[in-house]
């Protein structure tokens, strides 16, 4: 058995890019025209290994004659009727327009469950259009970028619920504890990520040798570990692109980048004779930037003749040049010996719930008094920067909304002062922390005064 999910929303907010992305083919036209969809074309969704029925649909319109416009509605509405849930697709960027909440409001009123999609939300470009489209009253939304294939683990978990489930197995499914943890491997080539693998599985599943860049594809392997399901994803080695000039080796690398995006943990593997070098930081800069819990191995720790000094090396070279992921945690290990390679997953593991970790917004305001009255905030433009609450707006990564007295761009240093806090009170080691600020609204002022 399968499931139906309608992908339904205004025109030219990316709703056909999202299906060629699900039924990894591109099936459906593509254009910055509106427009350019107009029957409704179906075709087997997948994402990891969640497969049901897609329906691409024509952007709604407010149209109810016999136009064109309205015939495309009508389609729209006859793929809603079939369909389990709807995808109600957003244009992040845009933040939600009257027609998105015109429509908005039409779902609501259907029997169909619907997930609120914000598209087009690669980088923070989104940011302002997902705290938009929480006034909207379907839920929480999904930030994604159908174009570069980010949010697609978070779409993932949000339609899982909507999967049909064998009454034998129904109960496993519903624990979240059984839901795979997605882990990727990554390093340089000859870092051992393949040695690795093989030696957390206790199997030879990955061909292995002395030669750099054997591995090619990224292969994935499911494994459980302490009755948790893992999903390993051993990548290819990552050179500096100025090196990487070979077709299959880019093509290698790029599939490996894939794998970083789908990771909800990355295991950053380094080689102990040559560590953290220039490289290695880019790959966790990258891990950091897709919104991934990090930890770093240092394989080959057998190796090193004074540990005390390379560790301290290493420690100094992430202080200084990864300061945006303090804390990251480092686990020294031989995979060729398997030593140190029992306390990985476990690491892995505690990088994983704070990185699903969700702070109650009581918790958080009493931590903002706290930080806020040994550090009152700098004088912007002349005037104090007030901090009247904060809450978290989404987890994996974890995301914060402070809202201020003025909207205005926080003192970096400011900033960082606020996140290594978060970082050092919730035990959010490891993992990005994604702050948004916005303008608290006067309940007093005049409606001119508050479209300023």
């Amino acid at each position: 058995m399968t499931f139906t999910v309608a992908i339904i929303g205004r025109p030219n907010v990316g709703k056909s890019t999202l299906f060629n992305r699900l039924v990894g083919k591109r099936l459906a036209l593509v254009d910055d025209l509106p427009g350019v969809t107009r029957d409704r074309r179906e075709g087997q969704g997948h994402i990891a290994r969640l497969e049901f029925r897609v329906i691409d649909t024509a952007g709604l319109e407010e149209v109810f004659d016999n136009s064109l416009e309205a015939r495309m509605r009508q389609q729209t509405e006859i793929a809603l009727a079939e369909s389990d849930v709807a995808l109600f697709v957003i244009d992040g960027r845009a933040g939600v327009t009257p027609l998105d909440q015109h429509f908005g409001d039409w779902l609501r009123r259907t029997e169909v469950p619907v997930i609120l999609v914000a598209n087009k939300c690669e980088g923070r470009a989104g940011d302002g259009g997902i705290y938009d489209a929480f006034a909207m009253g379907l839920g929480d939304p999904v930030a994604i970028s159908a174009e570069h294939g980010e949010g697609l683990v978070e779409l993932h978990d949000a339609l899982l619920p909507f999967a049909p489930q064998d009454e034998d197995d129904s109960d496993e499914e519903e624990d979240p504890d059984n839901r795979p943890l997605m882990l990727a491997i990554v390093g340089r080539p000859n870092a051992g990520k393949s040695t690795l693998i093989n030696r957390i599985i206790g199997e030879d599943r990955m061909l292995v040798g002395p030669e750099a860049g054997i591995t090619r594809d990224s292969i994935s392997v499911d494994w459980k570990h302490e009755g948790r399901i893992i999903r390993l994803y051993d990548t290819a080695g990552m050179r500096r692109r100025a090196r990487v000039n070979q077709k299959l080796e880019k093509l290698a690398v790029a599939d490996g980048l894939r794998a970083v995006q789908f990771a909800e943990i990355v295991v950053l593997l380094v080689d102990a004779t040559q560590p953290l070098e220039r490289q290695d930081l880019v790959i966790a800069r990258q891990t950091e930037e897709e919104g991934r819990g990090l930890v770093i191995g240092i394989n080959k720790w057998d190796l090193v003749e004074n540990g005390a000094e390379t560790m301290e090396e290493i420690r100094y070279k992430l202080e200084t040049q990864l300061s945006q992921i303090k804390g990251v945690p480092i686990v020294t290990l031989s995979a060729l010996k398997g030593r140190g390679v029992d306390k990985l997953l476990p690491t892995v593991l505690k990088a994983e719930k704070a990185w699903n970790l969700r702070i109650s917004t009581a918790r958080l305001n009493r931590w903002i008094e706290d930080m806020t009255r040994k550090h009152p905030p700098p004088l912007v433009d002349g005037r104090r920067f007030k901090i009247r609450y904060v809450t978290q707006v989404k987890a994996r990564p974890p995301t914060f909304s402070l809202f201020t007295s003025s909207g205005g761009q926080l003192p970096s240093a400011y900033e960082r002062y606020l996140v290594n806090g978060l970082r050092e009170t919730f035990g959010l080691q490891g993992v990005p922390i994604r702050l948004m600020l916005r303008k608290s609204k006067n309940p007093f002022a005049s409606e001119d005064e508050r479209r300023k």
